[in-house]
């Protein structure tokens, strides 16, 4: 009878593979919904976290297939967390990266370099690129000041005004680049749309004349289409649709039950 209740005990484990992917669908989804109650656009949140939009965006749709390594998409993920207001650190560790260690016994042997994680040369990588950025600024900073020390020959009063100059120019053009980002999302120079589903529903959607998709979504299911012209989205359940235009908040197109067909078109350019 112990025999028989240990085995029944037993439940089937998922590969790691299985983990990530179901891992990254729930924090995804706890993001999607954290930007969309800030009134933050995916590409604010670019301006902000300097990542890509399609990975921020492959983050959000749970799409382990258009994301880097699992170590680099960790790193993404507490970016991401960070600009939200997240701890991202806490919140980034629960994505699984590698599967449990080998077992201990029979390792005194190992070499310091066989304990190494990915987590560990990622740190490292990091480290090296830090210091190779300071060195090669070092030299150019002792370059530029050995040229003007050549032609002007200033006093130790002016050399210490170089520095702050060149910071005060550095930081403008800092600003500079994201007010013109922020800017540039501003203009509405296209139309977005983001649709979540409370049931079970039939949807198509139309991206400046192209089908996009055309097909049942479970419940659940989040994803965002953009188009330069006119977004169309049409679904038999509109009480089980809600749908976000242009990042605000997500609406039920309808009614349970009931058929719909909306139709956006982008915004003017001034």
């Amino acid at each position: 009878m112990k025999w028989l209740r240990k085995k029944n005990n037993l439940q089937p484990s998922l590969s790691l593979e299985q983990q990530r992917t179901e891992k990254l669908a729930e924090m995804g989804a706890q993001l999607w919904a954290l930007r969309q109650e800030q009134g933050l656009s995916l590409d604010q949140m670019v301006a902000l976290t300097r990542i890509p939009r399609r990975l921020l965006q492959a983050i959000e749709e749970g799409n382990l297939n258009d994301l880097p390594e699992p170590v680099y998409t960790q790193g993404l993920i507490r970016q991401f967390a960070d600009a939200l207001g997240l701890n991202g650190v806490e919140f980034s560790g629960t994505f699984p990266i590698s599967s449990a260690q080998v077992n201990p016994q029979g390792m005194g042997n190992n070499s310091p370099l066989d304990q190494l994680r990915p987590i560990h040369l990622y740190f490292l990588y990091i480290l090296l690129i830090v210091c190779s950025v300071n060195g090669l600024s070092q030299l150019l900073n002792n370059a530029v000041l050995q040229v003007s020390n050549s032609q002007n020959q200033p006093s130790p009063k002016q050399k210490s005004i170089v520095k702050p100059e060149v910071a005060q120019i550095k930081e403008s053009v800092e600003v500079k680049s994201v007010n013109d980002t922020l800017s540039a999302v501003q203009q509405g120079k296209a139309v977005q749309i983001g649709v979540t589903l409370k049931a079970s529903s039939w949807i198509r959607v139309v991206a400046d004349g192209k089908t996009e998709f055309e097909g049942i979504l479970p419940e659940g299911t989040h994803r965002i289409w953009k188009a330069q012209e006119q977004l169309t989205v049409k679904t038999d359940n509109a009480g089980g649709v809600l749908m976000s235009i242009n990042q605000e908040k997500a609406k039920e197109m309808g009614e349970p039950g009931k058929e719909e067909e909306v139709r956006i078109a982008a915004k003017p350019k001034f």
